[in-house]
C-alpha cells in the first residue's frame, strides 16, 4: 500500500518556484511507470487466462529460476553466519533451495505436478486458519468476509485435489492470471492516485502573486 503525505506549499525563494515541483515531476514520473506496468500487467493476465497450460509452464519456469538464485543468495550469505551451528543449517538450507531449483528446471512437468499440489495444500491451509480466525472473532463485522473468504480456499484446494492431476495443466496459469491482472488494476489505480496528487500539487508550485 503506498500512501501519499501532502505538506504544505514550500516558501518560494527568487526564482518563484517552490520545492513541491519537483515533487511533481516525480509524482508524474512515478505515475507514468505505474500505468505502463499496469497496462502490460493486465494484458498479460488476460493473455495467460486465455492460455493456461503456458502460463502454467512460465509460472514453473519462474518458480524453478527464482529458487535457484535465492538458493545461491542464501549459500553465499550462509558463510557470514556466526557460530558453526547456525552456519552449517543456513548452507544446508540453501542446498535444499538451490537443488530444488534445479529440479524444476531440469524436469518442469514434475515441477509442475509438485507445485500443482503445493499450491492446494496452501489454499487448505490458508482456508482452514481464516475460518478458525473468523470463529475466534464471531460477532465482528469481520466474521462473514473471513468465513466465506476462508470456505472458498478450503473448496478450491479441494477441487485441485479432486481433480488432480489434470488439474496440474491449468491452475498454476490460472493463478498467474489472475495475480497479474490484479496486479494490474492496482496499479492503475495508483496511476489514478498519482494524477489526483499531481493535480494538487501543481498549484502550489506556481510562482506566488
Amino acid at each position: 500500500r503506498i500512501i501519499f503525505f501532502l505538506r504544505r506549499p514550500a516558501t518560494y525563494g527568487p526564482s518563484g518556484r517552490g520545492a513541491n515541483a519537483g515533487k511533481g515531476w516525480q509524482v508524474m514520473k512515478a505515475s507514468t511507470l505505474w500505468i505502463i506496468a499496469g497496462i502490460l500487467s493486465l494484458v498479460g493476465g488476460i493473455l495467460a487466462l486465455f492460455n493456461p497450460f503456458g502460463a502454467t509452464l512460465t509460472a514453473v519456469f519462474l518458480a524453478g529460476w527464482i529458487f535457484l538464485f535465492s538458493g545461491i543468495v542464501h549459500l553465499i550469505s550462509a558463510f557470514s553466519e556466526t557460530g558453526t551451528g547456525a552456519k552449517l543449517w543456513a548452507i544446508l538450507w540453501a542446498l535444499v533451495v538451490t537443488l530444488l531449483g534445479i529440479a524444476i528446471l531440469a524436469n518442469p512437468l514434475a515441477g509442475i505436478l509438485s507445485l500443482t499440489i503445493a499450491a492446494a495444500i496452501l489454499f487448505v491451509a490458508s482456508g482452514l486458519f481464516r475460518v478458525i480466525f473468523a470463529i475466534n472473532v464471531r460477532g465482528t463485522g469481520l466474521f462473514w468476509p473471513l468465513l466465506l473468504t476462508g470456505l472458498i480456499a478450503i473448496g478450491l484446494g479441494a477441487y485441485i485435489f479432486a481433480t488432480y492431476p489434470g488439474s496440474a495443466a491449468v491452475v498454476l496459469g490460472t493463478l498467474l492470471g489472475i495475480e497479474l491482472i490484479f496486479n494490474g488494476v492496482a496499479l492503475i489505480m495508483l496511476y489514478l492516485a498519482g494524477k489526483a496528487v499531481k493535480s494538487v500539487l501543481e498549484p502550489a508550485a506556481e510562482p506566488a502573486p
